[in-house]
């Protein structure tokens, strides 16, 4: 089985190696063509929770994307819900840029056209609202969780079940994650649990789409060579 090396940017700075990592693990597991190596940004240590913090990490991502192409990775994922910065880093580089929030909403329109999107905060990421359209039918989030550390709480967890009731109260058939903070704590699967309905896991998502950008290439040179 041929492998892959993604290069997979946090948006959050995190000094725990564990922490770092569990994003790159997750899709390792769910994809073991993948090798997943992860770094994050600097001075952001509540992340991207809105457009300022956005901003100030656009240029911290461009710089990681351009160390991960000198490396020589065959992808990037950049594992963000808000997909910062991955126009400008596709612009920049020559292999593929795979943002985690344009992931999972296109992943969501094969499993229903009833979406709903659960935040982390208020507002769902503009990337997320462009690609699912007039099938984004609800939205909600946890109620008193500013960023995604508070997911990391007892209570948050709570109140990220509770938001996706509701959206299922709402008539939606398929949830999709607004932030990775929620595959940090894995919450997808519980989540599907508690509601009935199936989660797009952003993280998983983005994995799946950086295997078939890569893999579909591979698939193209074996026909050619069959049909020769």
């Amino acid at each position: 089985m041929k492998k892959y090396t993604i290069g997979l940017i946090r948006v959050l700075t995190i000094q725990d190696e564990e922490l770092l990592n569990r994003h790159g693990k997750i899709i390792e597991k769910a994809f073991p063509e993948l090798k997943v190596i992860s770094r994050c940004i600097e001075n952001q240590p509540k992340g991207i929770y809105d457009e300022k913090t956005e901003e100030e990490a656009k240029p911290k991502i461009l710089r990681l994307v351009k160390e991960f192409e000198s490396d020589g990775v065959d992808a990037i994922i950049i594992s963000c819900a808000a997909d910062p910065a991955v126009e400008e880093a596709r612009k920049l580089v020559s292999i593929p840029v795979i943002g985690a929030g344009s992931a999972a909403s296109a992943l969501a329109l094969a499993y229903g056209r009833k979406i709903g999107v659960l935040n982390l905060t208020e507002e769902t990421p503009r990337v997320i609202k462009e690609i699912l359209g007039k099938n984004l039918v609800a939205e909600d989030h946890p109620n008193e969780v500013t960023n995604t550390l508070d997911l990391m709480t007892d209570w948050g967890r709570e109140e990220a079940i509770r938001a996706a009731k509701r959206l299922k109260e709402k008539g939606t058939e398929v949830i999709v994650l607004g932030c990775t903070g929620m595959s940090t704590i894995m919450i997808a699967p519980i989540l599907e649990e508690e509601v009935g309905i199936s989660v797009i896991d952003p993280v998983i998502a983005a994995g799946a789409v950086a295997l078939h950008s890569l893999r579909r290439v591979e698939a193209w040179g074996d026909l050619n060579e069959n049909k020769g």
